[in-house]
């Protein structure tokens, strides 16, 4: 099978612009292609995740990858789907959040010089001076704004009573420049994205061809949804992150582990590698075979993220706290440090709070006060509870947020 058929087969293809032409050049191994990621933070998140396997996926098929990293749209930041207006962050800022991105792209596809070896290149570089006169003459005389506001992109930010600031209303603009410079820079024929980011990919494509009289091609990928329809990617704490200290491998196991019945099978042929014969066999499974499916999805997405041996270490770990016998060294730790204590005291709320188990005090008030928390197997129903330094020592205290998250603490 080929890797366009492939694609279709796991249910990643959304739109297209030329389905045909697609089909040829990826075949063939003859797209460069590029996938932007705005640096809004100094981490990929799962969000990202499934953009980061496509690009895998091609480039094994002979494409070659450019990472469009947004030093200068990060700027301004993408209002597709978005109610509010992201916070405008400083260029060192965008800088050290590049840096962070490259090096855990290089976990998933190859940098260098070869013919499919992906390039890294940041629209800082030609956005961030760019005389605003010249981008009007340029850019701006190419797009109607009838057209633009019928956009979806703009739909959530329209319908609000803030409206849409003519400053989010440029992304657009923007990223369609980026893809010309890309194209006529680099030979980039090809753009891939969100299934929320076709209007500004074919602001790319419309600008190309407005400009050059030359065609480029455009195709979304399904995004990654629970059965409700909400993006995947969230827990109660926020961001499941791809960067090991903001989520750690158990905790990114266990996100994969826990997930929702009818969407395990639907990740697995969208997400792994794993042959679709091999899959295809698993359409049947219910029952307890959905949790061997689960095991297995939580181990193949925590290797292609941490490695075989952070993903043995988190199997390992759950499967010490679900009664599997395994050792106890390999859950969650969080240590402690002199400076959390006061009078040689911590109270629970701050254990849960510090060790990442809730994002808030409220938060961990109302976990304790619903019966959600427990400390070494006995719940705490009370909100005060403070505990010693002597209480952390040795193997620590394992605590416990509701039935899945977990972590042993110590000083």
């Amino acid at each position: 099978m080929q890797i366009f058929e492939e694609l279709q087969a796991r249910g990643l293809l959304a739109q297209l612009t030329d389905e045909d032409e697609i089909r040829d050049l990826i075949n063939q191994g003859k797209a460069t292609f590029y996938i932007g990621f705005d640096p809004t933070a100094d981490s990929l998140h799962v969000g990202h995740f499934m953009a980061l396997c496509l690009m895998k996926r091609l480039q094994m098929a002979g494409n070659k990858p450019i990472a469009l990293l947004g030093g200068g749209t990060g700027m301004i930041g993408d209002p597709s789907g978005r109610t509010d207006m992201r916070s405008m962050m400083t260029n060192d800022i965008i800088d050290h959040n590049c840096q962070c991105f490259k090096e855990q792209m290089s976990r998933f596809i190859t940098f260098g010089d070869g013919p499919s070896d992906a390039k890294m290149v940041n629209n800082g570089d030609w956005l961030r001076d760019m005389n605003f006169m010249e981008f009007m003459r340029e850019v701006g005389v190419h797009f109607n704004v009838a057209n633009m506001l019928r956009a979806r992109a703009y739909e959530n930010r329209m319908a609000r009573e803030g409206g849409l600031t003519f400053f989010e209303m440029s992304y657009m603009l923007l990223q369609g420049y980026d893809f010309f410079r890309l194209y006529e820079d680099y030979g980039c024929n090809m753009q891939f994205g969100g299934d929320d980011q076709w209007s500004n990919m074919l602001a790319g494509t419309e600008l190309i061809r407005k400009k050059l009289g030359k065609d480029a091609y455009a195709m979304t990928i399904t995004l990654l949804t629970k059965k409700d329809g909400t993006k995947m990617g969230k827990t109660a704490g926020g961001a499941v992150w791809l960067d090991p200290n903001k989520t750690s491998p158990f905790d990114f196991y266990q996100y994969w582990r826990n997930i929702d019945d009818a969407d395990v099978l639907k990740c697995i042929r969208m997400l792994t590698f794993l042959p679709l014969e091999e899959i295809d066999k698993m359409d049947s499974w219910e029952g307890s075979q959905l949790n061997e499916a689960k095991e297995i999805l939580a181990t193949e997405l925590t290797t292609l993220v941490h490695g075989e041996e952070e993903a043995k270490k988190a199997k390992e770990g759950a499967k010490s706290l679900f009664g599997g016998g395994a050792s106890s060294e390999n859950i969650p730790t969080y240590d402690l440090e002199d400076a959390d204590f006061e009078n040689d005291e911590i109270d629970l709320i701050s254990v849960l709070v510090k060790s990442g188990l809730v994002s808030s005090r409220s938060e961990g008030r109302r976990a304790i006060e619903q019966n959600g928390v427990s400390v070494d197997d006995e719940k705490v129903t009370d909100i005060r509870a403070t505990y010693t330094k002597d209480s952390f020592s040795g193997e620590g205290l394992l605590v416990k947020r509701g039935k899945k998250n977990f972590r042993r603490i110590k000083f």
